[in-house]
């Protein structure tokens, strides 16, 4: 009986040889794919599964030895058998997957690989073997904060404008999707003194200079005062 109710004919039951024990194999013609049941193998076996993104790691119940390890890259977990009629010896020394895959988490596996990112764990992971899960704590690592530092931290600045348009800061943002109308970045200008805020949504980055110009000149014609600084980062 498969997952939607349905029975499926039987043909024939025996068993399967290769590295592992695999009985009461039933042979059913009408079924695309070969199914194995999770529960039934690591209980004939003595083994432990343990999946991850990119596939999966069969162990030794007792030892935790690593037995095999298959990667998955379709939608499926899928189990690939050696040619070797008994499983893997253990080795001496372990080789570089069975020697992480007891590692007690991936913060410690992290750190001992000299904190690489997401990309190298996952290079990782197809050439050696190593699974490639990452845990949310790493993404507050110490060690890779200091590490992409290019500077040293700003001190604390007591300066502060004393009349309104002596200072403006002014900062570009993009948006994570473009607007109904087009618009994919803003430019935000804040006063010093006053901490008003103006906001203007712009197409293209091209457009923050002719955009400056004109509230420049509006503060201008409005308030009848000069703008004396404007600080801003590099992309405005």
């Amino acid at each position: 009986m498969v997952g939607n109710g349905s029975c499926l004919p039987v043909t024939s039951v025996g068993t399967a040889s290769g590295p592992f024990r695999l009985p009461n194999v039933l042979v059913a013609p009408n079924i695309v794919h070969n199914l194995l049941s999770i529960r039934q193998f690591t209980t004939d076996n003595s083994c432990s599964v343990d999946f991850d993104p990119c596939g999966l790691i069969v162990k030794d119940l007792a030892s935790l030895r690593p037995l095999l390890r298959c990667d998955s890259t379709g939608p499926l977990y899928t189990l690939r058998f050696p040619t070797s009629a008994a499983p893997p010896p253990a080795p001496s020394p372990p080789p570089l997957s069975a020697a992480f895959a007891t590692t007690p988490s991936s913060t410690t596996r992290h750190r001992r690989l000299g904190h690489p990112g997401r990309d190298a764990l996952a290079q990782l992971s197809r050439s050696a073997h190593i699974p490639c899960t990452r845990a949310p704590a790493e993404h507050l690592c110490h060690a890779c904060q200091l590490g992409r530092h290019v500077r040293l931290p700003f001190s604390s600045s007591s300066s502060h404008a004393t009349h309104v348009f002596d200072l403006v800061h002014c900062d570009l943002w993009t948006a994570p999707v473009p607007s109904m109308s087009g618009y994919k970045y803003y430019l935000v200008v804040v006063d010093d003194f006053s901490h008003y805020s103006w906001t203007f949504p712009l197409r293209a980055k091209s457009e923050t200079f002719p955009t400056l110009l004109h509230f420049f000149a509006w503060v201008s014609t409005q308030f009848g005062l000069t703008i004396k600084a404007v600080q801003c980062d590099n992309d405005a």
